[in-house]
């Protein structure tokens, strides 16, 4: 009876461990390859780790999700101390505290790392090796970073489940998805639209109630520009889920698609097929010798290369 209870109490043990180990999040993998390269950009200007940065912004922001995120574009809990710009108020370790508040996530990235390269009790850490992410963790909780017990463990299990220590060994970004990410004039100061990087390209996907000049005012692009890059006009109406490019579409698809021809499924089109590409659609008709007035048929075979 003695052993039975006894294998049960470690079983139960096993399973509270393996329960409170961190998994893979989809919402955290997408604010990941938002950002990436914004972190990227910080660690080059002031020699943070862009996997401390990542792993703070997704720990302290719930993946931009939280109530300071939202409402004040504030990503890594800065409280106001001696702040002269815009605040928000939040519960924290005390009832309605005063937390900074930026006009968009580009600026607190920014803040993030001033605050850390100017606070002389954070000193030491810039003594720290770039890929030393451990260090870093463990050196901002003992500076004071963080109350938790557990936040420099919360950091590394992000960083290693993520693979964020990658990034530290970056020599270059994507000035492309620094600007357009982090950066918003629509209101909110965040950018409500993930943008993707495809065939030397970028897209987005396309929400309830977006319009060319909706999307334009997001993203800091002219809607006139934006319809001609996808072959549209301005005043088109967008279907929920359709991809919209931010660049003018290559002539042909990705080097993968060398020797790979597409099968046409029902109800595709040669705008479709090209949009699924990142190709222009004249691209798509003059490299299978097709007429524009050709009409394609299901299970044709077409080269997208």
């Amino acid at each position: 009876m003695k052993r039975h209870l006894i294998l049960g109490l470690i079983c139960c043990l096993c399973f509270s461990s393996l329960s409170a180990q961190m998994k893979w999040n989809a919402v955290y993998q997408a604010y990941i390859d938002q950002y990436k390269d914004l972190a990227i950009a910080e660690m080059l200007k002031y020699n943070i780790p862009a996997s401390i940065t990542l792993a703070q912004g997704l720990l302290e922001s719930n993946a931009g999700r939280s109530d300071l995120s939202v409402k004040g574009n504030n990503h890594f809990g800065i409280k106001c101390h001696d702040w002269l710009g815009a605040t928000t108020y939040h519960d924290d370790d005390a009832r309605n505290e005063c937390f900074r508040a930026y006009r968009d996530v580009y600026e607190s990235f920014e803040d993030h790392s001033k605050f850390l390269a100017k606070q002389p009790r954070y000193s030491k850490l810039f003594h720290l090796k770039r890929t030393d992410y451990k260090g870093w963790a463990h050196g901002l909780k003992s500076c004071g970073y963080a109350t938790s017990p557990t936040y420099a463990k919360k950091l590394i299990d992000i960083i290693e489940l993520y693979k964020l220590h990658n990034y530290d060994k970056a020599s270059h970004y994507d000035k492309f998805m620094v600007d357009r990410s982090a950066v918003a004039d629509n209101g909110t100061g965040h950018v409500s639209h993930q943008i993707h990087a495809y065939n030397k390209n970028y897209y987005i996907k396309v929400k309830r109630g977006d319009t060319f000049k909706s999307l334009g005012k997001e993203l800091g692009i002219s809607y006139r520009k934006l319809a001609k890059y996808n072959e549209r006009d301005k005043n088109d109406q967008l279907q929920v889920g359709e991809i919209i490019y931010l660049k003018k579409k290559q002539a042909k698809a990705d080097k993968v698609y060398k020797h790979r021809r597409h099968r046409v499924k029902p109800g595709e089109s040669m705008y479709t097929i090209a949009q699924y590409y990142g190709i222009r659609t004249s691209s798509l008709y003059r490299m299978n010798r097709l007429s524009k007035y050709y009409t394609i048929r299901v299970g044709d075979e077409l080269r997208v290369r």
